[in-house]
């Protein structure tokens, strides 16, 4: 069990290692994955998990990858299909936004 004292500020390394700690790899679905790649370096291990998808999920994720690219306006593109503003936070709370809301999809 990974434990982090209070008074230290969650990173998002921080939670991306504590939320990780509680899933299974096996539990893990595309967006999450997705992701991860993305989280570690690996932006077009991600890109290519999502690019074909069809689903407002990937678009989503595929939108946030594109603002890690620095081409908002195929970002835009991508939020759109997923039906959602493009979003204006940091690549940091996003990411974590991301990962929170779609870490449950798949999950019995």
């Amino acid at each position: 069990m990974l434990v982090i004292s209070s008074c230290i500020p969650l990173s998002k390394l921080h939670l991306f290692a504590v939320l990780t700690d509680e899933m299974s790899m096996q539990e893990k679905n595309i967006y999450i994955r997705a992701l991860e790649a993305e989280q570690q370096g690996d932006w077009k291990r991600a890109h290519l998990m999502v690019q074909d998808m069809v689903t407002a999920e990937a678009a989503l994720v595929h939108g946030f990858l594109h603002r890690v690219e620095g081409d908002l306006g195929n970002a835009e593109y991508w939020y759109n299909r997923a039906v959602r503003p493009v979003c204006t936070t940091s690549l940091a709370t996003e990411w974590e936004s991301l990962y929170e809301e779609l870490r449950h999809i798949g999950r019995k």
